[in-house]
């Protein structure tokens, strides 16, 4: 399937933008005909009558009509929308703003980007739709499980200035996690593997062997019975790293569903009483645009960085 960037100048409609899909050759007669065949997700009657409200527009940013013809090359741009989506459990806070970056305190369970079942509820359209700011970009990711530190770039124009320094590892950054406690771990020490998807689960990494591609420093914070306190600090960025390699150690991080066993699939409910206590705690950087020095701090803490309150290491946890 064509999937096409859209045109900068089509707006969003209630902090979404458009998704763009490219017509090939094909036997659909019609837009309403190929929209149905190849975007099932939505009956031929739901494309109806998004084609009827104007919701289905050309390049021009002009609505189409249903029985307009299908020719190949065209591009149809289109608004998604879930219906009966849930709210939010709890809210994101701004950090920082000004006219070249937004940091964002986000909470656990909420995507940075639009996905799955999951698009009002993102922390991008909520941003898109709070501030008004139509070409709002995430220059980095965390996971939706995890709590803390998220950086936009407001100008399109420095979007991969900014981005380039996650890329090139320019950027320190610091997470604060919650464990079991192991005596016996030499801390402070240097996780170093190579990560690769699972080929049988897409949805986790697995360490393989071969040249590392992946390293994460871990410090011991505190410690109190059973439970820790680490700081981690990772090196690099693939996905689900920190989780991975506090697993491989033989301290997974409390309220983990994925690691080191799958206790959860990804389309299954979230259990919000226990949420992943992990928290991207830290970020610092030399502003490519500005030249500044740039720092930030998120103002969340998890529950259970407070050891001494902590009595079992399964009762529930929230940032």
């Amino acid at each position: 399937m064509a999937f096409a960037p859209r045109p900068p100048d089509l707006p969003t409609r209630d902090g979404v933008g458009p998704s763009t899909i490219a017509v090939p050759a094909g036997p659909w007669p019609t837009v309403l005909d190929f929209l149905a065949d190849r975007l099932p997700a939505l009956s031929h009657n739901d494309w109806a009558a998004r084609l009827a409200a104007g919701e289905v527009l050309c390049d021009n940013g002009e609505p189409i009509a249903a029985t307009s013809a299908c020719r190949p090359g065209l591009r149809l741009h289109y608004y998604r929308h879930l219906p009966n989506e849930p709210e939010a459990t709890h809210s994101e806070s701004i950090v920082f703003q000004d006219e070249w970056l937004v940091v964002v305190d986000k909470p656990h369970f909420m995507p940075v980007t639009p996905s799955g079942g999951f698009l009002q509820r993102s922390l991008l359209v909520r941003l898109k739709r709070q501030l008004g700011l139509d070409h709002l970009s995430p220059i980095h990711r965390i996971d939706r499980e995890t709590a803390g530190l998220v950086a936009f770039a407001v100008q399109p124009s420095t979007r991969s200035a900014y981005q380039g320094l996650f890329r090139d590892r320019l950027v320190q950054k610091a997470y604060d996690a919650v464990a079991p406690h192991r005596p016996d771990l030499a801390l402070p020490c240097t996780r170093a593997s190579r990560l690769e998807p699972d080929p049988d689960r897409f949805f986790v990494s697995r360490e393989v062997s071969g040249p590392a591609n992946s390293h994460t420093r871990i410090e011991l914070a505190a410690a109190h019975n059973t439970l820790a306190h680490y700081k981690l600090y990772p090196v690099t960025g693939q996905r689900h790293q920190l989780r991975v390699h506090m697993a491989a150690l033989g301290i997974p991080i409390m309220g983990d569903s994925f690691y080191p066993h799958v206790r959860r699939g990804p389309d299954e409910p979230d259990d919000t009483r226990v949420p992943l206590q992990l928290l991207a705690s830290h970020l610092a950087f030399n502003d490519p645009v500005t030249g500044q020095r740039r720092e930030f701090n998120s103002s969340l803490k998890l529950q259970a960085i407070n050891l001494q309150a902590v009595s079992k290491p399964d009762e529930p946890l929230v940032a």
